[in-house]
């Protein structure tokens, strides 16, 4: 059976031994699984489950820091889809009923023999087949296309993204197709699927793929959201309902879950482009626009997760394009600009250009053309702190430079160095910009990691940012997960203190950030090997 196609277990023991007896137990490549990874205890199992995304966590009930109750709560929180077994040498009823509230997929008592523990696997796979095979089937998927909302309920979702409901009739449409959007805030994002980096075997049928993650987001996305989708150009479009605007943070970090789980359950590459919070429906082609824009910035922060507008370009404010042809061109250079690679900006100044060629304007429309562009770019220019007419470097201002060409060739060189100037000291900002927002969480580590609770969420909340967001940037410019850079923060300050003081090991931990020295021990360990007291007593000896 091909790895990718097999479904992850994760196994949580505090005792080696047990962990390497159920590895050797069962035929795992046989059953259709694959062992992803194994962890001591809750804490250390939670933080594996976040980066491996198991389909199947097994773990015993009595570890050390975090137990399997605890931590089966806490990764259905994590994921709603993933199947726990939990397994204990405790026979109490108390813990088999616990275990049945937190929905546990199994619960078995120790020691566990070879037979039964197939049957409870060959249980849980079967269960996950069946939830695949309906999220693929083609026959069901084409059903639920035809019963999905009615015709006249999508084609006003879709008026309305594209601003085609004059806002005095919003209100009467919505009532008259049975529409309910009537929230304090809105917000509407795109999930956009990629399919260009899939092997072709493992390309679907674009149009059932585009059903699949639709059905799946319906069934995922959290109720209070209370979300409309439609499938329009390829992508599926959401407009979400919120009640306030620090919700967004929430909105964002959900769409990161649900775009990594749709590339396990539905096999798809899903992008979540969030655009701009809007307070009215007529604003809603503005939230739309903005989504958009998020999605294109895929190529800078990768797919298979959230893109929120608000937090690439927070310097930018939304606003609905007109959509003749020119104005069209136009949006695609500033796009093109905001991407940052100068091959595609070329090219679509280059298509521009050959549009003005073609179009045979008047002198008058010509002006209005030049306008419209160079409006467009000092609206750019200026959501950075850039001045246009500085950029271009002559004094005279970009407007009438661009009038004074003498041909559509110099006018598309002018042009094509103006914007890779703009490009250029975007980019620059955009890096300082990153820079200091990932300084500003290294300082606050700095200031405050003897803290116990420090944790993504406390520095997220404190730069006002999504933790989505956030990990991406940090791990892009750091090379290391936020847990994985404060762990090791903590532990050089141990070890600077185990160096130069007398402190007891349970004080050290306490002045790191760790709660329990045993614990803090058994990082420390993991660490560098050794325990903290047997460090400090084999660098005074080498002294």
């Amino acid at each position: 059976m091909d790895t990718n196609n097999r479904y992850s277990v994760l196994l949580v023991d505090d005792e080696e031994d047990v962990i390497q007896i159920i590895v050797k137990k069962l035929d795992w490549e046989a059953m259709g699984l694959k062992i992803i990874g194994h962890a001591a205890n809750g804490v250390e199992a939670l933080e594996l489950a976040e980066e491996l995304q198991p389909d199947i966590v097994m773990t015993d009930i009595k570890m050390p820091y975090m137990d399997g109750l605890t931590l089966c709560r806490k990764l259905k929180e994590l994921s709603r889809t993933i199947r726990v077994i939990i397994f204990s040498g405790f026979d109490e009823f108390e813990y088999a009923k616990e275990a049945i509230k937190m929905d546990a997929a199994e619960y078995l008592l120790k020691p566990v023999n070879a037979g039964e523990l197939k049957e409870v696997f060959e249980r849980i796979k079967a269960d996950l087949d069946r939830e695949r095979d309906e999220k693929r089937n083609t026959d069901k998927l084409r059903e639920y296309y035809m019963e999905s909302l009615p015709v006249l309920q999508e084609s006003f979702y879709m008026a309305l993204l594209e601003g085609r409901v004059a806002a005095r009739q919003i209100g009467k449409y919505a009532k008259d197709y049975q529409v309910n959007l009537s929230a304090p805030y809105y917000v509407v994002t795109v999930l956009h699927i990629s399919t260009q980096s899939l092997p072709e075997e493992e390309r679907e049928d674009p149009f059932l793929l585009a059903m699949a993650v639709k059905k799946y987001a319906e069934e995922q996305v959290d109720e209070r959201w209370n979300s409309r989708f439609v499938i329009y150009l390829g992508d599926i479009i959401m407009i979400s309902q919120l009640q306030e605007k620090d919700d967004l943070i929430a909105y964002t970090d959900e769409m990161d879950r649900l775009c990594r789980m749709a590339r396990k359950v539905c096999n798809a590459r899903v992008t979540a482009g969030i655009g701009y919070l809007c307070d009215s429906l007529e604003q809603i082609p503005f939230s739309y626009q903005g989504a958009k824009q998020a999605v294109s910035y895929r190529v800078l922060y990768g797919n298979t997760r959230s893109i929120s507008i608000s937090e690439v370009e927070p310097g930018e404010t939304a606003e609905l394009q007109r959509v003749d042809a020119y104005a069209d061109l136009i949006q695609r250079i500033i796009k093109k600009i905001r991407v940052g690679e100068e091959n595609v900006l070329q090219e679509a100044i280059h298509d521009f250009i050959q549009w003005l060629n073609e179009a045979h304007l008047s002198m008058q429309n010509y002006r209005i053309v030049m306008m419209e562009l160079i409006s467009e770019l000092v609206r750019f220019a200026a959501g950075h702190d850039l001045s246009i007419d500085n950029v271009s470097g002559t004094g005279t201002d970009a407007y009438h430079q661009a009038l004074q060409m003498e041909s559509t060739e110099a006018l598309e060189k002018w042009l094509l160095d103006l914007c890779r100037h703009l490009q250029r000291e975007v980019l620059h900002e955009r890096q300082d910009s990153t820079k200091s927002f990932v300084q500003s969480a290294e300082e606050y580590v700095k200031t405050n990691y003897a803290d116990q609770d420090l944790s993504v969420e406390v520095i997220c909340k404190k730069l006002n940012v999504s933790a989505a967001y956030f990990s991406t940037i940090f791990k892009k410019e750091t090379g290391k997960t936020f847990v994985r850079y404060l762990t090791d923060y903590r532990m050089e300050q141990a070890v600077n203190l185990l160096m130069t003081g007398n402190d007891k090991t349970y004080v050290i931990a306490e002045k790191v950030g760790y709660s329990e020295a045993n614990y803090f021990s058994y990082v420390f360990k993991k660490q560098f090997g050794v325990s903290p007291s047997r460090y400090r007593s084999d660098r005074l000896e080498k002294k």
